[in-house]
């Protein structure tokens, strides 16, 4: 996949292109539903597959108080859009110049300018342009005055009837429920960051842990011990993963993400790693001495070799 990061570094030539536009915060089902789409869409048309997104939620800049927390940081979403066999990623830096674009000045620079699209996919709700002032009926409009077809994209929506959308995903995470997250993701919600030096307290009893810096990208999920996978360059490795402030200690941070990687020791410090979250042993609790602590270590760690083999 090709990565462009400004409109001025695609190429002149590029294209013609299918191109669907959005946020595509956690590159969930629904995404991957028109991600999907927009790749047979170029094949059948003999096109280039491009998503345009955004560096951050608009919300950020305009309404930072609204402004929910990112499921993936920009560098975990060019990854998840990569796995989906695009041809190429336009990030678009969201700025002030931006936000006050017009419609069709947003569909001259982007669409019709910088990627010559021949086919547009958009869902049924898709606004652009200053204030949301463009929508599905606009951008047909625009599409026959510069040479481009509008498609609809129909919302994925599971058994019960609710549309997968990065709200639901938030409340599944914010209540540990990562399994299901990961039905409507598409993939294991994750949290990528640098290993760093902590207290030590996992190494004394018998569990060292790499804990990843507090300026890691992604949405932890709820406080408790979790069964996943630590990353590391091309290894996937099984992990015990805490998530919380360790209430047994005084003076531990809130929401401090540490992995004990199993049956193996290995130094990860200052390395870039990504914790997955695939089940919820438990919650987080208070022990009342280190003992007590141990053997429900023991027993956190038993749990998560059976879920994983």
């Amino acid at each position: 996949m090709i990565t462009f990061r400004r409109v001025g570094d695609v190429p002149e030539g590029f294209g013609g292109t299918a191109v669907t536009i959005g946020k595509f915060d956690g590159v969930h089902a629904g995404h991957r539903a028109v991600i999907t789409r927009l790749r047979d869409a170029a094949k059948e048309r003999g096109l280039k597959s491009v998503v345009v997104t955004f560096d951050r939620n608009p919300l950020a800049l305009l309404a930072p108080e609204k402004c929910p927390p990112a499921l993936v940081g920009n560098e975990q979403k060019l990854d998840l859009l990569a796995e989906t066999g695009i041809d190429a990623a336009l990030l678009i830096p969201f700025d002030r110049e931006l936000s006050q674009l017009p419609p069709e000045d947003f569909v001259t620079t982007m669409l019709s300018g910088a990627l010559n699209a021949r086919l547009v996919l958009v869902g049924t709700d898709f606004r652009f342009g200053h204030r949301g002032a463009g929508n599905v009926e606009l951008l047909r409009s625009l599409g026959v005055e510069h040479g481009f077809d509008v498609e609809i994209i129909p919302d994925v929506t599971p058994q019960d009837g609710r549309r997968v959308s990065s709200t639901w995903i938030r409340e599944l995470l914010a209540e540990g429920r990562v399994s299901e997250a990961s039905q409507l993701l598409g993939h294991d919600p994750s949290v990528r960051g640098v290993v760093v030096h902590g207290a030590k307290r996992g190494r004394e009893l018998g569990y060292p842990t790499a804990n990843l810096s507090p300026d890691s990208d992604g949405l932890i999920p709820a406080d408790g011990v979790y069964a996943g996978w630590l990353r590391v360059g091309s290894e996937r490795l099984p992990a015990a993963i805490s998530v919380g402030n360790n209430p047994t200690f005084d003076g531990v941070p809130q929401k401090q993400v540490e992995a004990f990687v199993l049956d193996r020791e290995i130094d990860l410090y200052d390395q870039v790693v990504e914790v997955q979250f695939v089940e919820r042993i438990r919650g987080m609790v208070a022990f009342t001495g280190i003992e007590p602590l141990i053997v429900q270590m023991a027993d956190d760690v038993e749990r998560v070799r059976q879920l994983l083999n």
